[in-house]
């Protein structure tokens, strides 16, 4: 062998030694007609296949069924010897009938005339790789099905310079756009025009890229022009070298909870308030009980002692002032128990036309010549249940603070209008007919905060001495007894409105009779029990009826006044008080009915009770009272 051909030999034996110490890639030829003539480790080690197992086989055998029923081999063959070379992926078949994912290099052999000696194979198993792109595929698709699943956040991006890239479900339904309608546009168009003048858009996309988040709540516009509350989110993307790519931007419309949060904080507020009212109508109205104890005593010793002291034109003078004290002590009670829902109300159907026109004389009078007087009042409008007095007594109250929020004169108008509350829940009210009573001045107004504190009890803006703070807190209670509603408007500069929501009177209901005129009173003399826990105004009680000629046994409780009973005590009639501990006058009433049944029972009590059975029929003297009343409630009860 020449040493040329000894040369070639051995480079030809490197040459397949290398090839076959390469294990990653299998190195094969084949014939023109695809027969398999060399095999090399890598092609051993990931086909499967040992060298004298597959040469002279046909390399189609590699391929799967479909790829050799669409003659995809054959393929391969005809597009190296077009091209000069086919590269291309797809699936194979391992010896063992497992599939594996190869990248594939098939080059023609051409001798120097130009005949085809074959084709040199390179397939490189890319089985890892494909899975990892697949499962990376089929994870980017199920995040896009998941973002576009969802529907109550709106999910997209943004470029770098804030412009829409894609488009969810949830952000078509919450803002309202197409994706081919919004995809390209700027994101500032979902903002206020006031956001939008105020650089809002660009502050978030700043705060984005330089602390990579942006969160914050505020108002957006859908397409339609409406506006919603959102909980925005915005993310900056970055990729691996730090890249600005753009930013992912979540959007929530919040817009329901937090219109739930000022129901519920308005709730809160309005129950507050409640509270608030009730703990302090309780308080006043305990004080206000005391009170007219007190005021029992005062003017029913003022008035005996009256009686006897002659004709002493200076002491009666005194007398006269020292009623006159009490007396205002008493309006001022009445006012506490107004506030307090606790006041003795002699309701009946009352004319509001014409209760005005009696007291316009009087509004006249009290609000001077510098106050113009306007009344508007339909003519068929309906009678409200209502006490007479009480009503005339709230409307001077509301025309008086009127008259002093308009220093420099103004006008007041009078007028009222039919109302109906068709479902319990709509309002505070119970549905049924009302009479929406107004007063509207062209004063000062309230500030909100005066306005939080214009019904409470002592509040006043009109100086120390110069009003007690009662008059609105008396209308309120005295509306909310009858069951109607008091409502105060107002702005400051900008006058108030006082609005007297009264139920309508039911049809047919008369007017309780009076009593009968004091002078035409005779009453025998009697032997009555008086029941009191407080010994002041059980002895003041006791003088009155003795000073009038009566018999007078006392009791300091019901079980004492029973032992009385039991004892024979002869008694022709009760006067017992209805707040007492241990025994209500009320039970106390209900125990003495069984003994004796015909026994005139009368309740003295400092404010209205619910009371429920007979007793709630029996007559009331309401404290504090003067001897007078002391006749007149006894003519009625024993008649």
């Amino acid at each position: 062998m020449s040493e040329k051909n000894k040369t070639a030999a051995v480079e030809e034996m490197r040459f397949r030694l290398l090839i076959d110490a390469v294990v990653d890639y299998a190195i094969y030829m084949i014939d023109p007609n695809g027969i398999i003539t060399s095999w090399n480790s890598g092609a051993k080690r990931f086909k499967g296949y040992e060298e004298a197992e597959i040469l002279g086989e046909h390399f189609s055998r590699f391929y799967t069924a479909d790829d050799r029923a669409a003659g995809r081999p054959q393929l391969a063959l005809d597009t190296a010897i077009r091209e000069g070379r086919f590269e291309g992926e797809g699936w194979r078949v391992r010896k063992d009938g497992t599939n594996f994912w190869c990248h594939v290099v098939i080059d023609p052999i051409i001798d120097p005339s130009g005949k085809l000696l074959g084709f040199a194979k390179i397939t490189r198993d890319l089985t890892d790789r494909k899975m990892a792109e697949e499962t990376l595929k089929q994870s980017e698709q199920q995040f896009r099905m998941l973002v576009q699943g969802v529907t109550d956040y709106a999910i997209y991006m943004l470029s770098p310079e804030g412009r829409v890239s894609n488009w969810n479900q949830g952000a078509q339904r919450i803002k309202g756009y197409l994706p081919e309608e919004i995809i390209g546009q700027h994101f500032s168009i979902f903002y206020t025009p006031e956001d939008r003048e105020n650089g809002e858009p660009q502050r978030a996309l700043a705060i984005a890229t330089r602390e990579g988040r942006f969160e914050n709540k505020s108002w957006r516009v859908r397409k339609d022009g409406t506006r919603f509350l959102a909980h925005v989110v915005v993310d900056a993307i970055r990729g691996d070298t730090g890249t600005l790519l753009g930013f992912a931007k979540i959007t929530r419309d919040v817009t329901e909870a937090h219109e739930a949060q000022l129901a519920l904080e308005k709730t809160r507020e309005a129950l507050f308030q409640a509270q608030k009212m009730q703990a302090i109508g309780q308080l006043s109205g305990g004080i206000a009980h005391d009170f007219n104890n007190l005021l029992t005593v005062i003017l029913g010793n003022l008035e005996i002692v009256q009686k006897r002291i002659g004709d002493d034109a200076k002491i009666s003078r005194l007398l006269e002032n020292a009623t006159q004290g009490a007396l205002r002590g008493v309006s001022l009670t009445q006012r506490m128990l107004a506030f307090a829902r606790r006041q003795e109300l002699k309701t009946e159907p009352v004319d509001i036309p014409r209760l005005v026109q009696g007291i316009t004389g009087l509004l006249r009078s009290s609000l001077g010549p510098g106050i113009r007087i306007e009344t508007r009042f339909p003519d068929d409008l309906e009678s409200v249940l209502a006490d007479t007095n009480q009503l005339e007594l709230a409307i001077l109250n509301l025309a008086t603070n009127a008259r002093d929020a308009m220093p420099n004169g103004g006008s007041v108008v009078i007028s009222a209008q039919p109302e109906v509350v068709l479902k319990h829940g709509q309002s505070a009210l119970a549905a049924g007919r009302y009479v929406c009573l107004s007063l509207i001045d062209t004063g000062e107004g309230m500030d909100a905060e005066t306005m939080a504190s214009a019904r409470d009890p002592f509040f006043t803006t009109k100086g120390l001495g110069k009003g007690t703070g009662l008059g609105l807190s008396m209308v309120h209670g005295f509306v909310e007894q009858l069951g109607g509603r008091f409502i105060l408007k107002s702005e400051k500069g900008h006058g108030t409105t006082a609005e007297l929501w009264l139920p309508v009177a039911i049809e047919g209901a008369a007017v309780k009779p009076a009593y009968p005129c004091a002078e035409s009173i005779t009453v025998p003399r009697l032997s009555v029990l008086v029941v009191d826990d407080d010994s002041l105004v059980l002895t003041s009680t006791s003088l009155l009826l003795e000073d009038l000629g009566h018999r007078v046994v006392s009791a300091t409780s019901g079980a004492e006044a029973l032992k009385l009973f039991d004892q024979g005590e002869v008694i022709d009639l009760m006067i017992t008080d209805m707040a007492m501990p241990h025994m209500s006058g009320a039970q106390l009433a209900q125990a003495v009915r069984l003994l004796k049944p015909d026994l005139p029972i009368i309740l003295a009590t400092g404010y209205a009770e619910r009371l429920e059975g007979f007793a709630a029929q029996l007559p009331r003297l309401a404290k504090p009272f003067t001897q007078m009343n002391l006749v007149e409630i006894i003519a009625q009860s024993v008649k």
